[in-house]
């Protein structure tokens, strides 16, 4: 009869052993983590910068552009061209989402200077623009989005 430590060809891991195992991957996960959470906060640090600091370029032109000519194919009377977070309006978005006049003037950044786009070359053409809350993250208003319609008009 064989006894039992050699019964088996490989020994047991020690509990201590396992604990340390457990604990290095979880030191790993909570590094994967940290870097994932700067990265995210880089990204939301240079779409701050970029929102309040920078004109709205030729590369965005062209994605609203390509925005409106794909919901006019679909059959569609308006497209969502731009998204940001209501927290950049100077009332955190109340007016919009209450849809109060003079929304407008709540407007900063990049929100504004395409408002004042679409009042300078849109509106002239027959486009209307409007502005909502298209989420509500915890009950609150979230993200604002800029929808470019060119429905027909309403025969009275």
């Amino acid at each position: 009869m064989t006894s039992p430590e050699t019964s088996t060809s490989h020994p047991m891991t020690s509990a201590e052993d396992l604990r340390k195992r457990a604990l290095e991957l979880q030191l790993l996960e909570m590094e994967r983590s940290e870097k994932i959470k700067a990265r995210e906060a880089k990204k939301h640090a240079d779409f701050v910068e970029d929102f309040f600091r920078k004109q709205i370029g030729e590369a965005e032109r062209a994605v609203i552009k390509r925005l409106v000519m794909r919901a006019a194919a679909d059959g569609k009377y308006e497209a969502l061209i731009y998204s940001f977070p209501s927290t950049f309006c100077t009332d955190s978005g109340r007016a919009i989402n209450n849809n109060l006049a003079g929304w407008q003037k709540t407007l900063q950044g990049k929100a504004k200077e395409l408002y004042e786009l679409f009042e300078e070359v849109a509106k002239p053409q027959g486009y209307g623009l409007k502005a909502m809350i298209i989420n509500f993250p915890d009950g609150m208003p979230g993200d604002v989005g800029f929808f470019l319609t060119w429905e027909p008009p309403v025969d009275d």
